[in-house]
């Protein structure tokens, strides 16, 4: 059925907005006539318009600001958080492996009769003070077997691993893990009094696997306390940590040392 033009237009009118500009309901129809699009006025503030403010959800949105906060980290971080202390700190310990543990644990995923690429090494030890004075907490964590290195009488593992200092925190460390001589690891982290941490850690091997001796130089971390700083023994194979640390006595541990 077909529909007058001008009950047509005046249906189209009622719906509309004024603004809207339609054909000329005088012209004659037909199925070939292609009619134009509606030119359609919009009421709304030009995007790339001079910044102003403009009301959105009711609130004041400025798009000048909006840049800011996007392509300016330092507006956006709070006072004295793009300030982390750079100051190197050093801090020893010994990792002394007492056979109480049922520690290491080898899993030869390899199959293989030697150590060979894949092979896992998980491993826990106690964590005592560079003076050894002090028990300070375990390590933890996992050593992945890399390359048997016959001719060094050793292997290379990259190792994942974190130092337990009690209530103080923990400081996690990754890397080579060297049988046969001194290695680095990097420090990616922390808890605690170590939150934000980063530097390296350096590894001397003094007894493989039950005795190590490290330095770790620390940056981003606030002044450590003086309990962990004691003057260190210096690392030879035949040192021990004291008879009152060994035994875990209140005034040779610290507070809730992880155990």
């Amino acid at each position: 059925m077909a529909v007058a033009p001008s009950s047509s237009s005046s249906a189209l009118r009622s719906v509309l907005s004024p603004s809207v500009k339609l054909p000329n309901p005088k012209l004659p129809f037909s199925p070939n006539t292609v009619c134009p699009p509606p030119a359609v006025e919009l009421r709304y503030p030009s995007l790339t318009s001079t910044p102003k403010q403009h009301a959105i959800f009711g609130g004041a949105y400025s798009f000048s600001a909006a840049k800011r906060s996007f392509f300016s980290p330092s507006q956006a971080l709070p006072n004295g958080d793009s300030a982390k202390p750079t100051e190197v700190q050093e801090l020893h310990v010994y990792e002394i492996n007492e056979r109480d543990r049922s520690s290491p644990a080898y899993l030869r995923l390899s199959q293989k009769s030697v150590n060979s690429l894949g092979d896992l090494v998980p491993f826990t030890n106690k964590v005592y003070s560079g003076d050894l004075q002090k028990r300070l907490g375990i390590t933890a964590g996992i050593c992945v077997l890399i390359q048997n290195k016959p001719e060094r009488k050793g292997d290379r593992y990259e190792a994942i691993y974190s130092f337990y200092f009690g209530d103080y925190g923990h400081i996690a460390v990754q890397g080579s893990y060297l049988t046969y001589e001194d290695t680095y690891l990097a420090v990616t982290g922390g808890s605690g009094i170590f939150e934000g941490v980063y530097g390296q850690v350096k590894l001397q091997q003094l007894i493989f696997p039950v005795k190590l001796f490290y330095t770790f130089y620390l940056k981003g971390i606030k002044d450590l306390p003086q309990e962990l700083l004691g003057e260190p023994v210096e690392p030879n194979p035949g040192v021990e940590p004291s008879a009152s640390a060994k035994a875990c006595e209140p005034d040779a541990t610290i507070a809730n040392f992880t155990d």
